[in-house]
Order: structure tokens, then sequence, then C-alpha cells
């Protein structure tokens, strides 16, 4: 019979991921690992198989923590697009104060990552490529629900609301205030349904 692990599983990539989402790809060692998680090099190693998977464990834990806070916004809310609103503010006004960066932890490891980590490169933008796949959905069920003028593209306003709330984010960085941010999150959310941008991340 298999040993079963000694230690909590999801509680050491989520530790995991507030470091590395924190301080990045390249600047978390092995050493800031095993101090954050309570875990031997070796035990990391033979749990995750590499610093590398360990990482590509906690960039999924990361998008899926954030599908589950879209979800439950949709829960949450009387339609598609007040879901919406609410996930940006979320994201934008709310983590500003306590999340462990301002930056989006798979837009920062894009951005951080060159094709000498090729395939957690392509695991972050395939996992960006899902979260808008989300937004998308919402924006098409805002159509059918006569929210959104069924003329305009799901994918394209989906990948404008990625790229705003990626700027958003660190230009809330550049200027701490609340009252700066909400404005200018309310500004883009009026002008976000006209203007059509081609997406970044997906094909």
């Amino acid at each position: 019979m298999a040993k079963s692990a000694k230690f909590d599983r999801q509680q050491v990539i989520d530790k995991a991921t507030a470091l590395y989402w924190q301080k990045g790809f390249h600047a978390t060692s092995m050493r800031h690992l095993q101090d954050i998680v309570d875990m031997r090099p070796g035990s990391i190693y033979a749990a995750f198989g590499s610093k590398e998977g360990l990482f590509k464990e906690t960039l999924q834990n990361y998008k899926q923590a954030g599908m589950s806070q879209l979800a439950e916004c949709r829960a949450n809310s009387q339609s598609p697009i007040t879901a919406l609103k609410m996930f940006m503010r979320k994201l934008v006004i709310e983590a500003s104060h306590d999340a462990p960066s301002g930056i989006c932890m798979l837009a920062k490891t894009v951005a951080e990552l060159t094709d000498e980590h090729q395939a957690l490169l392509n695991e972050a933008r395939r996992l960006l490529c899902e979260m808008e796949h989300a937004f998308q959905q919402l924006i098409a069920e805002a159509q059918e629900l006569g929210e959104i003028d069924q003329s305009k593209d799901p994918a394209r306003l989906a990948a404008h609301i990625q790229v705003q709330i990626s700027g958003l984010r660190i230009y809330g960085k550049l200027h701490a205030g609340d009252a700066l941010l909400e404005a200018t999150l309310e500004q883009m959310i009026d002008d976000v349904f006209a203007y059509h941008p081609f997406s970044l991340f997906c094909p």
C-alpha cells in the first residue's frame, strides 16, 4: 500500500502561489520555498518533480481561484454584466490591498519568462486564454439576455476586458488611492463595449 503524503498538498500550493506571485519565478529560490511551505527540498522535488513543476501547479491554482471568484460573482449577481463589473472591482480595487502583488500572476509570468522556460510560458498563456474565454461566455450570455448588442463580437469584448484589467492593476501600483481607481474603472466599464481590440493572448 502506498504511503499517504504527510502534508496538505493544497495548503502547500496555496502558500507557494502567494510566494511566486509576490516574487516571480526567477527571484523565488528553493530556500524561499522551503521556508514558506515548511518542506525540505527533497520533499518538494518528490511531491512536485521540480521547482518548475510546483510553479506550474501554482499557475493553475491561481487561475482556478480566479474562475471560482468569477463564478461566485455570477451566482451573486442578477446579470452577467453585473457579475463582470463585480469581478473587475475585486481584481482592481480590493486585490490592490490584500493580494501578494497588484499585478496578475499570469500576466506577470508572461512578462517575466522567456523561451528558456517555454513550457511554463505556454501554460501561463493558456490559462490567461481560459480566463478570457470565461469572460466571453458571460458576454454571450448577456447578449442572449439583451444586455449587449448582438452585433458586438464577444471574443473581442472579452479581450478588451482582459487588457483593461491588466492595465488598471498596473496603473493602481503607480497611483495609489481607491477613488482614482474607482473613477477610472467606471469609465472603462462605460467604454468597454464600444471598443474591440484583438486579444493579446488568444488566437
